[in-house]
């Protein structure tokens, strides 16, 4: 009994390994490493959760530990992966960054760049409310920051993989950057309800558009590979969006 109340909170821990080897590869420079480890480490996530409704053992430790493994897989890494794609699309500056650059130990810092790293605060902001809001337990309330993670995880692995030049003059561009920078920490802690992807039961009816989104993410991977996973995270926010209005004018 014992052994078994510690399952999930292990699988949690595993999350966050995969989270603290992605942010060593993040740093070094390798983000297509640091996108496979948090890809591992959303993938724990999810079964944590899981595993602990199967085994009905959950806990105030296993919530609060959840959250600390998500401020590092999902909220640090994309702040580190947004902060070096940045510093290489911003141009070099004498200056400042020169100034920053000899008093750091020879390592350049681009001021600017310090932007991406608004990423890990917004996160870190959103797990805080999201453990004491009652609210977002059948949905969210704001982009979760699994699904954030994957949304700028996915920059580097498309200028990786799939070579289109409009598409990576795009990604490298320094005010593409910074927006979307933005726009990932407004979509963080808006009051935005989400629908979320657990089901009470497996019937079409009660889970229509969640087995839709789900079919036409599948599609989408096939047909889009890694350029899907922008595409998805937009889709998922859009129908979000139109469910909510049906419910209001219901």
């Amino acid at each position: 009994m014992r052994i078994k109340r510690h399952i999930p909170n292990f699988i949690t821990l595993l999350n966050l390994f995969s989270g603290s080897l992605a942010v060593i590869f993040a740093v070094k420079g390798n983000l297509v490493l640091a996108a496979i480890f948090v890809a591992a480490g959303i993938f724990f996530d999810f079964f944590d959760g899981l595993a602990a409704r199967l085994l009905n053992v959950k806990s105030e430790v296993g919530l609060q530990l959840d959250s600390l493994a998500d401020v590092v897989t999902s909220g640090v890494v994309p702040g580190i992966v947004m902060y070096q794609l940045l510093n290489k699309a911003l141009p070099s500056a004498s200056g400042l960054a020169a100034d920053w650059e000899s008093s750091l130990f020879d390592v350049q810092i681009k001021p600017l760049a310090l932007i991406g790293l608004f990423i890990i605060l917004a996160s870190a902001y959103r797990l805080a409310k999201f453990n004491v809001d009652e609210k977002q337990t059948d949905s969210f309330i704001g982009l979760p920051t699994p699904a954030n993670a994957l949304l700028i995880l996915s920059l580097p692995l498309i200028m990786t993989y799939q070579l289109v030049p409009m598409v990576t003059a795009l990604l490298m561009n320094e005010w593409f950057l910074i927006g979307l920078t933005l726009v990932s920490c407004y979509l963080l802690n808006a009051e935005l309800p989400l629908f979320a992807l657990k089901f009470s039961d497996w019937s079409f009816g009660a889970n229509k558009m969640r087995y839709l989104f789900l079919l036409t993410c599948v599609l989408l991977i096939i047909y889009l590979q890694f350029i899907a996973i922008p595409v998805i995270i937009l889709l998922y926010v859009l129908l979000s969006m139109i469910s909510n209005r049906k419910e209001i004018k219901s």
